[in-house]
């Protein structure tokens, strides 16, 4: 498709916003005819953009006022081709020219790290971090399909301060692409701790693909709506440890505590903080009874089930998954 037709057609019977959405609509199914290209998708996304756009516009007209792009259409009822670029930006110019109006567009949240040659080295080559790179040029087809995903990605991984998804324009900053091997766009590498030379990554292009990647990577367990999965947190060699503190008399409990505290102590790494929860919760298991994994996995369970903010559910989803084990052991 060289252009995409939108009919800006509107009579004084109707809001002028319904209009807008309903040739927004059009456009869409028009894109949809062949969803599987690189432009399409972009555009759909951008579609979208513009249709909450003009709800907006339509919420603030039933408050009072006048609509002008509405006057303008009563006046030329004629429907016209639209030929211009297929970005949400460029459609919502269009009618704001053509109908007097002032659609907005809403700045959407972004969580990829954007990296120029000022920021590069400082995050990529962090050896604190592990990163994920995507080199990318903005006339790329490919790179536009892959936006969203991309973006659902650092989504999902936001809450892990060791883990960066960052992308680089390597058409504007030539240079960075040229001095780690970009031929071609998009090109994904990713930087671990320890291999800042960065590896190319030749997984698949979906969400799920670039989630477990990452998870076998770094060692995460996140799933693809970003949420902690119930291995997340789990030590094997404490685990070992909590078995035999469930099974152990009331006199060898004490002595098996301090042994999880010392295996707690030589964790490294983003298992430090699985240590200290294991030390914690055995503590409370010896002093508030062997009833007290039990209930306090459910109890966690109906709070997680609540509308709470992802670092809290992150804290209790760790705590719930470590007392399953003493659960699971009894």
């Amino acid at each position: 498709m060289n252009r995409m037709v939108m009919s800006v057609k509107a009579t004084s019977e109707g809001g002028i916003s319904d209009k807008v959405e309903k040739s927004i609509q059009e456009a869409k199914e028009t894109c949809a005819d062949d969803p599987v290209s690189g432009e399409c998708v972009a555009a759909w996304d951008e579609v979208e953009e513009l249709s909450a756009a003009a709800s907006h516009a339509r919420d603030k007209k039933k408050a009072g006022g006048s609509d002008p792009l509405e006057e303008y259409c009563s006046d030329n009822p004629e429907t016209d081709e639209y030929e211009g670029a297929r970005n949400a930006e460029a459609l919502a110019e269009y009618v704001n020219k053509e109908g007097g109006t002032n659609v907005k567009l809403a700045a959407a949240p972004q969580n990829v790290v954007v990296l120029t040659p000022d920021n590069f080295d400082e995050i990529v080559l962090d050896q604190n971090k592990d990163v994920l790179v995507e080199f990318y040029a903005p006339w790329c087809g490919h790179c536009k399909s892959l936006a969203p995903v991309y973006e659902k990605v650092a989504t999902v991984f936001k809450q892990e301060e060791g883990v960066v998804i960052a992308n680089l324009d390597a058409d504007a900053h030539k240079s960075l692409g040229e001095k780690y091997g970009v031929s071609g766009f998009p090109t994904l590498k990713f930087f671990p701790k320890d291999n800042k030379a960065g590896q190319d990554y030749e997984g698949g292009r979906d969400l799920d693909d670039f989630v477990g990647f990452i998870n076998e990577k770094v060692g995460t367990s996140r799933d693809s709506q970003g949420q902690l999965t119930s291995k997340a947190g789990i030590v094997e060699s404490l685990d070992a440890l909590v078995k035999e503190l469930v099974a152990a008399s009331e006199e060898e409990k004490k002595t098996i505590l301090s042994r999880i505290e010392e295996e707690a102590s030589n964790l490294k790494g983003s298992t430090t903080r699985y240590g200290k929860l294991y030390s914690k919760l055995a503590k409370s298991y010896i002093e508030k009874g062997s009833d007290y994994a039990t209930k306090e996995v459910e109890r966690l369970g109906r709070v997680l089930g609540k509308s709470i903010s992802p670092v809290k559910a992150d804290e209790l989803t760790l705590k719930k998954n470590i007392l399953s084990t003493f659960v699971a052991s009894s």
